[in-house]
């Protein structure tokens, strides 16, 4: 019968970091965010307990500072003494923001089962269960905040080179994982790598750390992995986030099962309020956005930015003094799950094409054009792939007439805008 292991790839903590950019927030949403980092790490250890993983992976920035506080040492320690009472180890690496040489070693002990891999070379753990050797842990952390650009961070670190160093029982062990936090061939200044090299080394999973968006490096084969930050931090950091549970069977492909971890999710939302007449209408328009959206999320709690587009009547009484801050107080009223941080106003004034035409001047030439284009779809398509060649960019495999129709009109509309506009500069 094939061999199976199973663990969590966790990596991006960053306990004890602020939230950036928020431009407003309440008390109650403040004390939301404070909490909220740890709260990812608590989620995190329950998911091992719950699915009784064979083991835990950390792939760096555990802490958010080189001078993290005792508060912060004292929750994450609280989840690995947690895992260790389960029989659930823990493998570690540092990461730039929390380098080995900024470990505070004063503060807690590493609980028996966890294992902090080695800074300033390449380290090897063994993993046994029942007594048997079950899988290489192969890995190595940050010794300092900075990473030297004339040093591979994943030089050394082979199947063969963990057999050299643990000795002739692991190579009984039917898995390895390598464990980093680098910026592979996506960030040139954080310790990069190349991920072919990686997929050289034999082993057979690479958990990484420092991307924070999870990125898995070939989807066909899923062997290079980001499981990305446990909790987003601001706006740019939308959509859910957690970890992966990684399940490994010999002679099988890998599995990675995402698991959200993040107690309030951040989205940039555009909402197009076209079809609202007035204000009530538009707050409900925003707020079932804002429920799709959250959908999606597996999380309860969301701080949103949203912009408003789209040819409304209301634009006018959008750009009076005072009414978008209103009106984001009554969506925040609505809902205390949602926090909608900024309102942002891009809509335009209603244009009637009709009345544009019978001007004859520019904008009725304009039209004309573009009711050409519109008559030939077909050509349209022609022509944007044209222009990609011109340009020595991919073909668009997916401009399908519809899709060509839809960026037509909003062109149109785009053009017609900043010609009225311009008008009324005047």
């Amino acid at each position: 019968m094939a061999e199976t292991l199973t663990f969590i790839h966790a990596s991006d903590i960053h306990i004890g970091a602020p939230f950036r950019g928020l431009r407003a927030l309440s008390d109650d949403w403040g004390s939301r965010l404070y909490d909220a980092i740890p709260q990812a790490w608590d989620r995190v250890v329950d998911a091992a307990v719950d699915r009784r993983v064979d083991f835990v992976v950390v792939a760096g920035d555990i802490f958010d500072s080189v001078r993290a506080s005792y508060r912060d040492y004292r929750r994450f320690f609280q989840g690995l003494w947690r895992l260790d009472e389960q029989g659930i180890p823990t493998y570690l690496c540092t990461g730039n923001h929390d380098p080995l040489s900024s470990w505070q070693q004063d503060f807690f002990a590493l609980p028996p089962s966890a294992t902090m891999l080695a800074a300033d070379r390449p380290d090897f753990a063994l993993y046994e269960r029942n007594g048997r050797p079950l899988a290489i842990i192969a890995g190595r952390g940050y010794p300092n905040k900075v990473w030297s650009s004339n040093e591979n961070i994943a030089a050394g670190i082979t199947r063969d080179a963990a057999l050299a160093f643990l000795g002739p029982r692991a190579a009984e062990a039917p898995f390895a994982v390598g464990v980093l936090h680098t910026g592979l061939n996506l960030d040139p200044v954080k310790a990069p790598t190349d991920p072919r090299a990686l997929l050289r080394a034999g082993l057979d999973y690479w958990a990484l750390g420092h991307i924070h968006r999870r990125t898995v490096n070939d989807p066909r084969d899923p062997r290079v992995v980001f499981s990305g930050c446990i909790q987003g931090r601001d706006v740019r950091e939308t959509g859910p986030r957690g970890v992966y549970e990684v399940r490994l069977t010999e002679g099988a492909p890998v599995q990675l099962t995402f698991i959200p971890t993040a107690s309030v999710v951040w989205e940039q939302l555009e909402v197009d309020v076209s079809g609202c007449s007035n204000i009530p209408e538009l707050v409900s328009q925003v707020m079932r956005e804002q429920f799709a959206a959250n959908g999606d999320d597996a999380c309860e709690m969301m701080v949103t930015r949203i912009t408003l587009v789209g040819a409304t009547p209301l634009h006018e009484v959008l750009n009076r003094p005072g009414v978008l801050e209103e009106v984001r107080g009554t969506l925040n009223e609505a809902y205390s799950e949602f926090y909608c941080d900024a309102l942002i106003d891009r809509t335009r004034r209603p244009l009637d094409e009709e009345a544009l035409r019978a001007e004859g001047l520019f904008p009725a030439v304009f039209l004309r054009s573009v009711d050409v284009a519109r008559s030939d779809p077909a050509r349209q398509i022609d022509y944007v792939q044209e222009e990609f060649l011109a340009r020595n960019l991919p073909m668009l495999s997916s401009l399908s007439e519809k899709r060509v129709a839809r960026l037509t009109d909003e062109a149109a509309s785009l053009v017609l805008d900043l010609l009225v506009q311009g008008d009324d500069a005047r």
